[in-house]
């Protein structure tokens, strides 16, 4: 299974990893979720093996700017949901490796572990 590194084009964060990813000449397929999308089975897969609470990026403006309502009480549905809606509210990257593997966020040290 090809790695696979999900996220946003022109996320800063998108770019570390995908410039760490490059110069340790790693072949990777990438999708843009703002001109992909993202599936709900892929969202509650990855809720399953890394937890919704990392998966949801509260730091990111875009939760930032949900009115009080749908900030409060997130539950995984409320956070697969808004996901669903405003994929920039996923954290960056989701990396998916062979054997199912998933690394949310980059980390270089735990990039240099697993991959």
């Amino acid at each position: 299974m090809p790695i696979t590194i999900y996220g946003i084009k022109n996320c800063d964060t998108m770019k570390k990893a995908r410039a760490w990813l490059d110069k340790q000449d790693v072949d990777y397929d990438f999708h843009d979720y703002k001109t992909k999308g993202i599936e709900r089975e892929k969202l509650e897969g990855w809720a399953k093996k890394a937890g919704w609470e990392t998966l949801i990026n509260r730091a990111g403006l875009t939760f930032k700017k949900l009115p009080d309502k749908d900030k409060e009480a997130v539950t995984e549905k409320k956070a697969i949901a808004l996901m669903l809606k405003q994929p920039s509210m996923i954290k960056r990257p989701v990396l998916e490796l062979a054997g199912g593997r998933l690394l949310v966020g980059f980390k270089p040290d735990e990039y240099d572990k697993l991959i």
